[in-house]
């Protein structure tokens, strides 16, 4: 249910309440194979129905289990049972099928609980099949965004908050970035887009750059798309993300063409014999500093051949900060074709926290210098 342009998107609380009404009874989980696993059993008995094998479904249960090299206990072979008038829903992400169950103006729906699951099916089959009952549609648009707070975020915006109707705007806060979704209430998707398209309009050019991208984007796939696109080799030397930029940015298919390596280097020792990083700048400026992270992009963009080089050092924490160099400070460096930058960050978190912020915003950094340099 997905195109470049719409996402049908998986509902808040507010969200296809029209579409909700018609539903008896949203059954999440209990489609394991172990028998406390009772969700299609209760409702087969709900509605007088006798349970039997959907023959589609058991071919890709013995064939996830033939991929992964195992062989199919006789418990999952209870995933492939169904009352018999279900209509199955497939499950790409795991063993357990949905269903959905309609008698006599009843309706349950029965989802497996993972949310990788879940969602998809939720989305892909479940608001299509409950959208026959209404004559009108729900659509949605999200834009993603970095390098702005929510608070700051709808500030900006809350003029067109404010004076919301059809389409509505509502933002959110997530993990990893902020998102504002647009919605639209339509007779069809042609009309939504239509809705949409002046709210959007207005809103990117509030916010700019700080758009990164839309609907199930990620930060690293729009960096690792620049990269490529624009043929720009790149190599990473980390201290305190020890490996995190390299990884997230691997999570892309296609970036082996442009990324050449990954260095973690912990240790001043490393620093100095990987990178190249002068003695005399760790000793009268320390490990964490601008000089260092500079030096470390500069070395791991020379060392490995790359056009950009870019580098972490800061203080993750629990402990080891002073008033000077407090836990959660991290400077990093960015060459790029012969220009080094250096930015100087303070996170507040756990280590864990400290460290994924570190990452998110070297990739959100490198992405607006890419835009410089590519735009101009």
């Amino acid at each position: 249910m997905c195109d470049d342009d719409v996402y049908y998107f998986w509902p808040e609380k507010e969200d296809y309440e029209y579409l909700l009404k018609i539903l008896d009874r949203t059954l999440i989980g209990g489609l394991g194979p172990t028998p406390d696993d009772l969700t299609k059993e209760t409702a087969a008995k709900f509605f007088n129905q006798e349970l039997v094998v959907h023959e589609e479904s058991w071919k890709h249960i013995e064939s996830y289990f033939s991929k992964s090299g195992r062989i199919m206990e006789g418990s999952n072979a209870k995933q492939a049972y169904f009352p018999k008038d279900a209509v199955v829903l497939p499950n790409p992400n795991g063993t357990a099928p949905g269903a959905i169950l309609k008698k006599d103006q009843k309706i349950i729906v029965v989802l497996p609980g993972p949310p990788k699951e879940m969602k998809p099916m939720f989305i892909n089959h479940v608001v299509p099949y409950l959208q026959q009952y209404s004559d009108t549609i729900l659509v949605s648009k999200v834009l993603r965004i970095f390098g702005i707070g929510e608070g700051v975020m709808a500030e900006e915006i809350s003029d067109i908050i404010n004076g919301q109707s059809n389409p509505t705007v509502a933002p959110y806060a997530k993990e990893r970035d902020v998102t504002l979704r647009i919605t639209a209430k339509a007779r069809d998707e042609e009309e939504a887009k239509k809705l949409i398209k002046p709210v959007e309009d207005k809103i990117r050019e509030r916010l700019n750059d700080n758009i990164y991208g839309e609907n199930d984007v990620t930060l690293e796939e729009v960096v690792a798309k620049m990269l490529v696109s624009n043929k720009l080799t790149i190599a990473t030397a980390e201290s305190c993300t020890g490996g995190l930029i390299a990884a997230t940015l691997i999570n892309y298919p296609g970036i082996s063409e442009v990324f050449m390596e990954g260095a973690v280097t912990y240790s001043n020792d490393s620093k100095m014999k990987r990178l190249g990083v002068k003695a005399d700048t760790l000793e009268k400026y320390g490990a964490v500093s601008e000089e260092t992270a500079g030096e470390m992009a500069e070395g791991i963009a020379k060392n490995a051949g790359t056009r950009v080089g870019i580098s972490t050092t800061g203080i993750a924490g629990p402990g080891g900060g002073s008033a000077d160099k407090p836990v959660g400070l991290v400077y990093m460096g960015l060459h790029i074709d012969g220009n080094t930058l250096v930015r100087k960050f303070n996170f507040q978190g756990s280590r864990e926290r400290i460290r994924q912020r570190a990452t998110m915003n070297a990739l959100d950094w490198l992405r607006r210098e890419l835009i410089k340099k590519f735009n101009n």
